[in-house]
């Protein structure tokens, strides 16, 4: 008889041919700019804790305090038993700080967006979306039925011709985007976005993961960045990345989100965010509004360490973006132009991304390294955060510098 498994072993044989095989690191110690890979102290600088909140006494305390009096879990969906008025303080304070309506938790950000994109949209309506959104942009678009149309990368002419040619055929269209994009750490166009979806009559979810708590004179995002508070879209967002906790939310009129609690799926069906994650991302925010200097030495950090790198690694003005199909130019490794903490060296070939990461983790130095498929072009994705101090910056630039690999 045959074995209808027996395709897995050569697939992973393929995925170890292209250099594209992944496996696990185990950190051993608490959040940090240096921490414990594999039992080794190395820097830290593939985590998206950008303000460095993930670690902090207060968020430990904080949940700690909200484990003993509500317990570990939720125990159910929010409709059932899984609700604690911990989450709607969290949800009022999302809002009030994004200056919207209302609010909404989920129990991650990847439900957050299958749940919200496929709540708005379904069989008889339209989607366009950035080539370059997060998969569980992708993932929302496909799960919701509609008709999906991907366009060039913040190509904002697309997104005109796109919508005049197919608009009028179908009852609501929604214009998917992230605000800094995971892989680049590239702005997309907001305000022209929602100009676009006020002239077309559509929809406009901006998925603000990497950029709340970085952006934005508070703090809140891309939409307080672009000077867009007040205006009307769908505004998502993780606890898990500056807020240091987990979860998701969507924030926005109190029409929207109420229509969310009873038809986003994943929001229903799913089990209540922890008391414990829900008080860290609480204190969290708390820490925020108090603490502005954590954000101002976050893009100090950025901006020395964009200037250490740029003479090693010059951006190149002819390559458009970081997924370019087109070959790289000499020299093969490139510092992408990035507004954002995420700071990306694009390499030519998954094997020499690998060997660099691996050298540079023998150094005591930990940077992600991404290849195909979750990009088409191999990069280093290096992440600053606000408790990096210069000589972490230092050790980071003169390693880079200093690592040949052919």
């Amino acid at each position: 008889m045959s074995d209808p498994y027996s395709w897995l072993e050569p697939a992973l044989a393929t995925i170890h041919r292209a250099s594209w095989y992944r496996s696990v690191n185990a950190i051993t110690s608490r959040p940090g700019p240096i921490v414990l890979l594999n039992g080794q102290p190395v820097l830290n600088f593939a985590s998206n804790d950008y303000l460095g909140l993930a670690g902090d006494d207060r968020l430990i305390q904080a949940a700690i305090a909200a484990t003993q009096e509500y317990g570990t879990g939720s125990t159910g969906s929010r409709l059932i038993s899984g609700h604690r008025e911990l989450h709607r303080e969290l949800e009022r304070a999302i809002a009030s700080w994004k200056q919207t309506e209302d609010a909404i938790v989920f129990s991650s950000g990847y439900l957050a967006n299958l749940g919200t994109i496929s709540a708005l949209v379904g069989k008889r309506d339209l989607i366009l979306a950035d080539q370059y959104n997060h998969s569980s942009l992708k993932n929302g678009a496909i799960l919701s039925g509609a008709t999906l149309f991907n366009y060039a990368h913040c190509n904002l002419e697309q997104v005109r011709q796109l919508l005049s040619q197919y608009r009028s055929q179908y009852r609501r269209c929604l214009i998917l985007t992230d605000s800094i994009f995971s892989m680049d750490g590239d702005l997309c166009p907001l305000p022209e976005l929602l100009d676009l979806a006020v002239e077309f009559n559509s929809m406009l979810l901006v998925d603000e993961a990497h950029a709340t708590g970085v952006l934005g004179a508070t703090g809140s995002g891309s939409v307080e960045h672009f000077g867009c508070t007040g205006r009307p879209l769908v505004q998502m967002g993780t606890l898990s990345k500056a807020l240091g906790s987990l979860g998701g939310y969507v924030a926005g009129s109190a029409a929207l989100i109420d229509f969310l609690r009873n038809r986003a799926a994943s929001w229903i069906y799913t089990t209540g965010l922890s008391p414990a994650d829900t008080a860290a991302a609480l204190e969290a925010i708390r820490i925020i509004h108090q603490e502005p200097q954590r954000r101002t030495q976050l893009w100090q950090n950025v901006h020395h360490l964009i200037s250490r790198l740029t003479p090693h690694f010059p951006a190149d003005g002819n390559v458009p973006t970081s997924r370019s199909p087109l070959p790289l130019p000499s020299p093969t490794r490139t510092l992408l132009p990035s507004p954002s903490p995420i700071l990306c060296l694009q390499v030519d070939a998954p094997g020499t991304v690998l060997a660099i990461g691996q050298a540079l983790q023998k150094a005591g130095i930990f940077v992600s390294v991404v290849r195909p498929p979750t990009v088409p072009t191999s990069r280093l994705r290096i992440t600053v955060m606000a408790t990096h101090e210069l000589s972490h910056l230092e050790q980071l630039a003169e390693g880079l510098s200093q690592i040949s690999i052919d």
